[in-house]
């Protein structure tokens, strides 16, 4: 569990924090010199029988609002700091509303510098207890303890902890079980070493030796040399837990702010996101169709243009659905929440103006009626979001390891939603080896699609025995897998919709069908070939005897040519099967003979003239019978 810090510059949350724990989270000379925090500071408290918390200190300036949010990203329950001599202060409205836009549900309120109290008069106690109970009303801290304590004189330290003991047990664990996604708030260099990154491990779990990327742009992989938790080595850090993972081979240099680290090929970065999203009821005005905002998301931030799917505007306190188009990539998860920040500062409460939760990851630009297709991912179970995912992977698919990032579900929950929706038809194994499951809807759809291709296909050019494998697959769709393809038209034909001839599909039934006038000029155009034996009429010259369209005698010549009486040795030339079979008899034992045959000689074999000779020679190059050597040709060997 980690507890997080938060309040008003100068209210005494790094004395709260040093005070409880025993650390000073204040690191860097520029904090100690100015007595302010400027960036995270970490600790650990014992809560008492064997729990241990991670501790985030963050800056209570509104300058430092950045680091602040970094730190609030994975924070499971907060100490928002009230000083007891001020009151609630700008940032105090800011910090809670970033609190609560992160999805945080449990925490108390520490009134600070309660050693001043009884000399600030039981009418001011009352203002600030009166201030302290608008804030948090309708808020995760409503009706929580709210605990004076004083730093300096330990006085309600013990009363704080019991109070974090007691609300700790409304945080639920996180997923330990989904993919590793680790937030780096913190990168550095050890001697001995090489680089540490640390940071709240928001899902899964990290162990010596895994491979790991740094998401963006540092793929990796980098192998991981070690893992520690509160200064310790242990053998595995787990979700809910602070950090240090030892990398190998990445500079500290490289690695910034905002980064993540994850398993090596796990999860993908991405620039568009389908969210949730919620206006602060305090915004001055509503949110209109497209906006700019600053997206504050794990330890990254980004320039984001919010566009709002279906809604014109988004009055303030309300909620819908929306698409952020990033400046730069990011790494996220679903269900990960984010804060959205303007230019200028809300009165006396700070930039934030809306936040949520991360609904689909590397989506498609959403047009007019993107709401309908987000929304079914607002109240859904593993079940029903598996197959939103595979319903829009489309004819591609999605592997089970691609679900598991982009459902960010325990993998015993997720091949429990497969097992389930397999049972039902709703998602098919359709490559074992690569895991590779499309869904059943898109598979029916893609059934149909290919049997009105090929009904289309048999009117349109019923003198064709059917399409070609690969030509049915070009038309579904050019990505679409050879393996998918091969289980379409196995079921196909197993259900009695389609037959296969060698690389020929189509359907039961159809095929080559010829009226009485095309059998005759068929019949006409194979007389026409033989009589002419080595010397026949081009395709234009065959069309000007039949009186016909060219694009019709050259499907008449492919029925001839399928029937085995004919042969095409050019696109304008067709040949007497028999009297090809002929010539290249001749020619195979005059080269057995010669054992070489010259453009002049294999003319007078053949007995015509150039430009009959030039094509069969290139043909029977192409049938691999001879070999071009100089001038002249040989018998290819087998």
């Amino acid at each position: 569990m980690i507890i997080g810090t938060a309040g008003h510059i100068d209210h005494g949350k790094t004395s709260l924090v040093k005070a409880l724990t025993g650390i000073d989270t204040d690191r860097l000379k520029e904090e100690k010199r100015r007595g302010i925090t400027l960036e995270l500071g970490f600790a650990h408290l014992a809560l008492g029988e064997g729990q241990v918390a991670g501790v985030v200190d963050v800056p209570g300036h509104e300058r430092f609002v950045k680091a602040m949010a970094a730190g609030a990203g994975g924070v499971d329950l907060a100490v928002l700091v009230v000083a007891a001599d001020e009151g609630v202060m700008p940032q105090t409205r800011e910090h809670l509303d970033i609190c609560r836009l992160l999805g945080v549900k449990a925490g108390v309120v520490a009134l600070t510098k309660a050693d001043l109290l009884p000399g600030l008069g039981a009418e001011w106690r009352a203002l600030v207890d009166a201030d302290v109970a608008t804030l948090v009303a309708g808020t995760f801290l409503e009706g929580r303890p709210v605990v004076p304590v004083s730093s300096r004189t330990g006085e309600g330290l013990e009363a704080l902890r019991a109070a974090l003991v007691e609300v700790s047990r409304d945080v639920p664990a996180r997923g330990v079980d989904g993919p590793a996604f680790l937030p780096v708030d913190r990168a550095f260099s050890l001697k001995g070493f090489g680089t540490v990154v640390t940071g709240t491990l928001l899902s899964g779990a990290f162990a010596a030796e895994d491979s790991a990327s740094l998401l963006p742009g540092l793929a990796g992989p980098w192998r991981v040399r070690g893992v520690q938790r509160h200064g310790e080595g242990v053998p595995r850090v787990v979700a809910g837990q602070r950090a240090a993972v030892n990398l190998v081979g990445v500079e500290a240099e490289a690695v910034a702010r905002g980064a993540v680290l994850v398993h090596a090929g796990e999860v993908s970065e991405t620039s568009m996101l389908d969210v949730e999203l919620s206006l602060l009821a305090a915004a001055p005005e509503a949110l209109p169709r497209r906006r700019k905002l600053l997206l504050h998301l794990g330890t990254a931030q980004a320039e984001a243009t919010v566009a709002l799917l279906d809604l014109e505007r988004l009055e303030p306190g309300e909620t819908g659905l929306a698409q952020l188009r990033l400046a730069t990539p990011v790494a996220a998860l679903p269900g990960q929440r984010f804060i959205l920040r303007g230019p200028r500062a809300l009165p006396g409460r700070g930039a934030t103006l809306a936040g949520g939760r991360v609904l689909s990851i590397s989506p498609p630009r959403r047009r007019r009626g993107g709401a309908g297709v987000v929304a079914p991912l607002l109240e859904a179970d593993p079940g029903t979001q598996v197959a939103w995912l595979l319903r829009q992977a489309g004819y591609r698919g999605l592997t089970w390891k691609e679900l598991f990032a982009r459902s960010a579900l325990a993998s015993r929950v997720l091949s429990r939603a497969l097992e389930t929706l397999g049972a039902r038809g709703a998602a098919l194994l359709v490559d074992k080896e690569r895991r590779l499951y499309l869904s059943g809807e898109v598979f029916e759809g893609m059934r149909a699609r290919a049997l009105a291709l090929l009904d289309a296909f048999h009117e349109r050019e019923p003198l064709r025995e059917g399409l070609s494998r690969e030509e049915l697959r070009q038309r579904l769709s050019g990505e679409l897998e050879a393996r998918v393809f091969s289980r379409l038209v196995q079921t196909l034909v197993e259900a009695g919709k389609v037959e296969v001839e060698r690389e020929t599909v189509r359907r039961v039934g159809r095929g080559r069908t010829l009226s009485l006038d095309e059998d005759a000029a068929r019949t006409r155009l194979v007389a026409d070939l033989g009589a002419a034996g080595l010397a026949p009429p081009t395709l234009h010259e065959l069309a000007e005897r039949l009186r016909l369209p060219v694009p019709r005698v050259r499907e008449l010549l492919r029925v001839a040519v399928a029937e085995g009486r004919a042969v095409g040795v050019s696109e304008e030339l067709y040949f007497d099967a028999g009297a090809l079979a002929g010539l290249k008899e001749r020619l195979v034992a005059y080269l057995r003979d010669k054992s070489d045959i010259s453009t002049q000689a294999f003319k007078e074999l053949v007995g015509q003239s150039r430009k009959f000779v030039i094509p069969l020679s290139e043909y029977f190059d192409r049938e691999k019978v001879t070999l071009r050597v100089g001038e002249k040709r040989v018998l290819r060997r087998a």
